[in-house]
């Protein structure tokens, strides 16, 4: 049987897998040393409707691969408040000389441009493709796929896990946590939206985040899941009502939403690796939704990492990448676990919340500081 050899291959084709696989070609590595395995087909994952938050880090990562998805609304400010406390904070772009603070897109539309630029420059596509075995020796990983009833074996020098789930059973997530939230998903339209603002809105239960998309939000109301059924299983003017309720007027009243889906929360954090693979992405993350960040962490894992296997697939490399990483991803899943447990009950926390938003609106390098971390993350 014969076994192809690359130098890296990729499980996970989806926004973080092919974002590597992009930025090692244009760093020098030859594309057609580079596997991208996946078990969806890229038309299926083209169709993925789900909405996400870019940093404008992320976008300027994903320019320099020729891969901006065109259809992206821009955020230029950012509203943080506590429902039944005083204090904000805003954050504008204006203050930081950019276009943008972040963006919002469709996963459909970035793995769309991301796969055409991968097709384009050659990348070896091996898809609709399930790992099922994986075995490292001490010169490579042999891959075990299973391509619709065709099995075989691949080796490469790298295995790199960039979404989904484990491909190997010893890789067990030593940080699990289950937050008590449920996060209600959908599209919504209101009456007098100020353009180009995103909102944080905590609550009692839960953050409450509303992200500028076209003429419509991206709505991600994170509520206790004894609340969750009653919520999802109102008509849709009950909802809207409701949401009317927990969020206050600043966008009016809520005129439309979509149909709604709810999914539970927890934070999964245990980047593993071993000499020769590496989990990035959701692959070693998995956050609350609380800051917008699972992306964007996975997008800066992925310029990392391509600098590092550009100079060679070696397990120096994978070494040398996991120090690298190591303050960005501790102080993002820090800050969102913090952040989370505090509103996943009724802390005392909660009470300081609203003076801490108005002292970091008037404290410049603080709100510089907050801003920061969501544009760039920990550098």
């Amino acid at each position: 049987m014969s076994e192809p050899i690359y130098d890296i291959a990729i499980c996970g084709a989806g926004p973080a897998g092919m974002a590597l696989a992009a930025l090692l070609v244009k760093r020098g590595v030859a594309a057609d040393r580079i596997a991208l395995i996946d078990a969806k087909t890229l038309a299926q994952a083209s169709n993925d409707p789900r909405s996400l938050a870019l940093s404008w880090g992320s976008r300027q990562i994903l320019e320099e691969i020729s891969a901006w998805p065109t259809a992206a609304t821009a955020i230029e400010q950012i509203h943080v408040s506590r429902r039944g406390q005083f204090g904000r904070s805003l954050i504008d772009r204006k203050d930081y000389d950019l276009p943008a603070l972040g963006y919002v897109t469709r996963y459909g539309d970035i793995v769309t441009a991301l796969g055409a630029m991968c097709q384009r420059i050659g990348v070896a596509s091996l898809r609709p493709t399930r790992v099922t075995a994986l075995d490292e020796g001490g010169d490579a990983v042999t891959l075990t796929i299973d391509a619709n009833g065709a099995v075989q074996t691949v080796r490469a020098a790298i295995v790199v896990q960039a979404e989904g789930g484990l491909f190997n059973e010893q890789q067990v997530r030593s940080t699990n946590r289950d937050y008590q939230q449920t996060a209600i998903i959908a599209q919504v339209r209101s009456s007098t939206p100020p353009p180009h603002r995103a909102y944080e809105r905590f609550t009692e239960q839960g953050p409450l985040a509303l992200l500028p998309q076209d003429d419509e939000y991206s709505l991600v109301w994170c509520v206790r899941p004894e609340n969750a059924g009653a919520l999802l299983a109102l008509s849709d003017q009950d909802f809207l009502n409701a949401l009317g309720q927990a969020f206050g007027d600043r966008v009016g009243s809520f005129t439309h939403a979509t149909p709604r889906l709810g999914f539970p929360l927890g934070l999964n954090a245990a980047a593993h690796s071993t000499a020769r693979t590496v989990t990035i992405g959701n692959a070693a993350q998995t956050l609350h939704p609380v800051a917008g960040q699972g992306l964007n962490l996975g997008l800066r894992d992925v310029t990392v990492l391509a600098r590092l296997l550009a100079q060679g697939a070696t397990p120096a490399m994978l070494s040398q990448y996991t120090e690298l990483r190591q303050r960005d991803r501790s102080t993002t899943v820090r800050v969102t676990d913090t952040m989370a447990r505090i509103f996943a009950n009724d802390s005392p926390a909660q009470a300081l919340l609203g003076l801490s938003l108005a002292a970091i609106d008037m404290v410049a390098p603080a709100r510089g500081l907050l801003a920061e971390l969501m544009m760039y993350g920990r550098r």
